[in-house]
């Protein structure tokens, strides 16, 4: 049977949430709460991919008979069918449960059941705002992530003093090698070139310019040979 306070505290309580009170017996009932923390990226309903309803809560109250100068039994669960991505129970009820203590405490005689909603309706939203911002940083740091990946693609490698150092002798040797290559190509092209000039030069002598240089006597014997007549091997007439 529920004392005059008690039964006054439940009517006003109904006046308050007319369609969220729903009355179990003269010393029990339960309040729906339908959560609505601020917006936060994890929460946005333009995010269709991280879209995450937030649920409702149902408060059971019950009247012990020293209330309210004791605490009412309270309980907390989720409405049916209610999402629950970013509250868990039962593992969430104690820690929603227990942000109600310091309410009771500060609020003993008094009715204090609109008190108690308010502060589990806030407790509730906070955890889930801290939740989704976590979330939402936790997206944040795999696209840096995947970001630093792709950047990783187009960066080179980080020059130190060694490095640079290192890169620098290898630098030099390879231009002290293509200076060498191109030299003896040079030479070798130059040796080419004279022996043609030699050679042409040589068809183009006249027969004293031969005979200045001592080239003529091997073209004179050259001819005489060929002039020279073997006297063996002709034959008399008779």
């Amino acid at each position: 049977m529920a004392t005059e306070e008690q039964s006054e505290e439940l009517e006003v309580l109904q006046s308050i949430y007319p369609d969220e009170l729903q009355v179990l017996t003269p010393t029990s009932f339960r309040i729906k709460l339908l959560l609505d923390p601020p917006p936060v990226p994890g929460l946005n309903p333009s995010d269709e991919d991280d879209e995450d309803p937030a649920p409702v809560l149902l408060l059971h109250v019950s009247y012990p008979p020293a209330y309210p100068h004791v605490a009412p039994d309270l309980d907390v669960t989720f409405e049916e069918g209610s999402p629950t991505s970013l509250l868990s129970f039962p593992e969430d009820k104690a820690t929603l449960l227990g942000a109600l203590k310091e309410t009771i405490e500060e609020n003993l005689g008094m009715a204090m059941v609109f008190t108690l909603t308010s502060t589990l309706k806030d407790a509730a939203e906070t955890l889930i705002v801290d939740r989704a911002t976590a979330k939402d940083r936790e997206r944040e740091a795999l696209l840096r992530q995947e970001e630093e990946k792709e950047m990783e693609k187009f960066r080179g490698e980080l020059v130190t003093r060694e490095r640079f150092a290192e890169w620098l002798v290898n630098f030099e040797k390879e231009t002290e090698e293509l200076k060498r290559k191109a030299l003896e190509e040079e030479e070798a092209e130059g040796k080419k070139t004279q022996k043609a000039a030699a050679k042409e030069t040589e068809k183009k002598l006249t027969g004293r310019e031969l005979w200045e240089r001592g080239l003529a006597g091997n073209a004179e014997e050259e001819e005489d040979e060929e002039d020279t007549i073997d006297v063996s091997k002709l034959k008399l007439g008779s």
